[in-house]
């Protein structure tokens, strides 16, 4: 087999069908509308569970839509579906990777003839745009696809070894652990559920799958999709519920295996320190980022401006790898200013649906409330250029809206500067040279992603030298800190943003989900 990147907007312009993926998910869109407001179980061993209570799912663009209801898993309920993997386990990991890898294969089929509907499930629920929830729908076939890809050329990670004794074979064999926990984000509930599911399972792991409370029903559908694909009962679980329940539960259960995580630090480093039980086992737990894009005198001004607009305020600021500091050269500072203040104003805010659509609601209304916290420090110490406001009025009003905010003067020490935001807000500073914008990027504990515009080869070089940050960018219009493919950038950070050094999407990222054993025969 090959890999190919899905790219459906991407494919659809180079042949003349934009109007058709506008069209189908704009009927997708209808369908999901229509049908919001049922009921979900979890599901283990194969089997539909509903707990004693439920929890609402509510649409981030008008909080008066109930996207659906969902069980409040119990640590009971975590402790059934773990020993279900665990019995599940048994079989599963004996199958032969080319046999396993035919369960992935229908998976991405059945994926694919649903991706408007599941596009529109996120829009639906976690208020991305229609082309921001499209890409999110082809990463999470691009990892399917390329990790299956990944086994076949690595023949199932079995490798000859040389033989120092005359007589002996040696070969070492990457194994599974067991049962992993996987607790997805709401930020990207199709692609990063995916990834961290597939690689664990196509490994040879079996899997307790956590949603996010706030952006459930897409991790289900991803779940029921595997489901008809043929997985074997047990091998995959779904438990939804509260991370103080659900979460604890899964991450302390002594027949965990493995734990793979995407959200903030704090969670992140909570599951680390607290799986060191009777034998350490590992935790690949992505922790977001504070993630720098450098402008220097050399740079192209309007490739910067678009570079920096999308990875700041693409889906409201909300993914790990966003743009939230933006160091200027000063030459080029108020000019770089001017157009990235006019670019900001121009942008379109409202109900992520529609086509011309280009930022929706942040996720609750926590953020929100998060939003005018921070915009009141930017107030107080430093100096807002555009944005800054929550947005109530009209039909905005419903849901959980906020302006992208731009603000400079802040203090290089300031709490905007060195946290991780998760809203719409981007700090504007001002620097004098390369090494002084490269050492105000590295001083934070994060390092996730980074990008820099240039024209001058030797600045771009001592940026990619230099900079603390795994995922790297120059010149990229699409994208200055955004936008990694599958199969091209592989997505891990360093420091505070990662805990294993090895990427998503990568080639070393499911060697993570397997243990090596050496295998020698006389």
């Amino acid at each position: 087999m090959s890999f190919h990147n899905e790219i459906t907007f991407e494919k659809a312009t180079r042949v003349g069908k934009v109007e058709e993926v506008h069209s189908r998910f704009e009927n997708a869109y209808a369908d999901v509308l229509e049908t919001a407001g049922g009921s979900y179980p979890n599901v283990i061993d194969g089997k539909e569970r509903v707990a004693a209570q439920e929890f609402e799912d509510r649409c981030p663009s008008d909080s008066s839509v109930l996207v659906g209801r969902f069980q409040k898993g119990t640590r009971e309920d975590v402790n059934d579906a773990v020993l279900a993997a665990e019995k599940a386990f048994l079989e599963w990991s004996r199958i032969d990777y080319r046999e396993r890898s035919k369960f992935f294969e229908r998976a991405a089929v059945v994926m694919r003839k649903e991706k408007f509907l599941l596009a529109a499930a996120i829009t639906l629920d976690n208020g991305k745009n229609r082309y921001e929830a499209m890409a999110d729908v082809d990463e999470a076939i691009d990892f399917i696809e390329f990790y299956r890809w990944e086994m076949e050329k690595n023949d199932g990670f079995t490798r000859e070894m040389r033989s120092p004794y005359q007589g002996e074979k040696a070969e070492s064999v990457l194994r599974p652990y067991g049962v992993w926990a996987v607790i997805c984000p709401f930020n990207f509930p199709a692609a990063i559920t995916t990834g961290m599911a597939t690689g664990a399972l196509i490994a040879g792991n079996t899997v307790v799958l956590k949603p996010s409370s706030p952006v459930p029903l897409p991790v289900y559908l991803v779940y029921d999709i595997f489901k008809r694909a043929g997985l074997p009962d047990g091998v995959l679980n779904f438990v939804a519920g509260p991370g103080t329940e659900v979460g604890e539960a899964l991450i302390n259960h002594k027949k965990i295996g493995g734990v793979v995580f995407t959200g903030s630090k704090e969670i992140g480093y909570g599951i680390i320190r607290q799986t060191g039980r009777d034998h350490p086992i590992p935790v690949i737990a992505e922790m977001g980022g504070k993630n720098p894009i450098i402008v220097t005198s050399k740079a192209n001004v309007e490739d910067a401006v678009s570079g920096v607009v999308s990875s700041a305020f693409g889906f409201g600021g909300q993914k790990c790898s966003a743009c939230s500091r933006v160091y200027v050269q000063s030459p080029i500072y108020d000019d770089f200013k001017g157009k990235i203040l006019e670019r900001t104003k121009e942008l379109s805010i409202g109900d992520p649906s529609e086509r011309e659509v280009f930022m929706g609601p942040v996720v609750t209304g926590k953020a929100a409330d998060d939003f005018e916290r921070y915009v009141g420090m930017a107030k107080k110490d430093g100096r807002i250029l555009v944005g800054g406001s929550r947005l109530v009025e009209g039909v905005l009003g419903m849901g959980h809206y906020v302006s992208p905010t731009i603000v400079e003067d802040l203090p290089r020490d300031h709490y905007l500067i060195k946290n991780e935001l998760f809203v719409p807000i981007l700090c504007l500073q001002k620097t004098e040279d390369i090494k002084e914008a490269l050492k105000e990027a590295n001083d934070v504990e994060f390092g996730l992603t980074a990008g820099i515009f240039s024209r001058d080869e030797d600045e771009v070089e001592y940026f990619f030298n230099n900079i603390e940050a795994g995922v790297t960018y120059a010149n990229r219009m699409r994208g200055g800190s955004t936008g990694a493919m599958v199969g091209g950038q592989a997505f891990g950070g360093w420091k505070a943003s990662g805990s294993s050094g090895k990427g998503a999407g990568g080639v070393y990222y499911l060697l993570q989900f397997m243990r090596e054993q050496s295998r020698t025969r006389l």
